[in-house]
């Protein structure tokens, strides 16, 4: 049964390992509440003058080492070659725009298409600016590649994606990933990162009643 203006709010951003680790306990929880709408919205983690070379973050690998304890999450051969070039931009106005592009084609999809990107990059070492990355995976999930492509370097779509930064710090997220429960005109913050699927449930049972 629909619980009518309750949705759940995905708040990650595409180059956030712990976005990529906690995906599979969010696909879990969706899965067993077809009743709660999700919508998947980017944070913005490497924006300005914090987008830079992973190289430039040199706790990566330690922080890579912990969520694959905690959350399972395994890293790719292509990404681990990245990480240790160093040379690669994380971008997430970039990242942002490319899953806006693909969002706007299957917005049910939402959480799928986030997973789709994080494997690129996470598994496959994929950057996240550019195209072909969103070629592939619209072609993966039946979209329409090219459309896509145009949307992500749109003016529009950099406007938007500026405003989606805007609205997810209005709601005052401090970190990603961070899973929300709106309930009426309330918000009620569920957890993120290495949050179990059964706490998840606990707290979503605990606000729903």
């Amino acid at each position: 049964m629909t619980q009518e203006n309750n949705e759940l709010i995905y708040i990650w951003d595409a180059y956030c390992g712990w976005c990529y680790g906690f995906s599979s306990t969010l696909s879990k929880l969706h899965a067993n509440h077809p009743e709660l709408p999700l919508s998947v919205w980017s944070g913005g983690l490497f924006t300005g003058d914090n987008a830079q070379p992973i190289g430039a973050f040199p706790h990566i690998a330690s922080a890579n080492a912990r969520i694959s304890e905690m959350t399972g999450a395994e890293f790719g051969a292509a990404y681990d070659e990245l990480l240790e070039k160093g040379e690669a931009v994380m971008d997430s106005e970039a990242a942002a725009a490319g899953f806006a592009a693909l969002r706007a084609q299957a917005p049910e999809r939402s959480a799928e298409l986030a997973s789709a990107m994080q494997r690129a990059f996470y598994q496959d070492g994929k950057s996240l600016s550019e195209p072909d990355t969103y070629r592939e995976i619209a072609a993966q999930f039946g979209l329409d590649a090219e459309a896509a492509v145009t949307f992500m370097h749109a003016p529009e779509a950099a406007a938007s994606v500026r405003n989606e930064f805007i609205r997810v710090s209005r709601l005052g997220v401090q970190g990603y990933p961070t899973l929300l429960l709106r309930k009426g005109d309330s918000l009620y913050q569920l957890g993120g990162g290495s949050t179990t699927l059964a706490a998840l449930e606990e707290r979503l049972a605990g606000v729903l009643g």
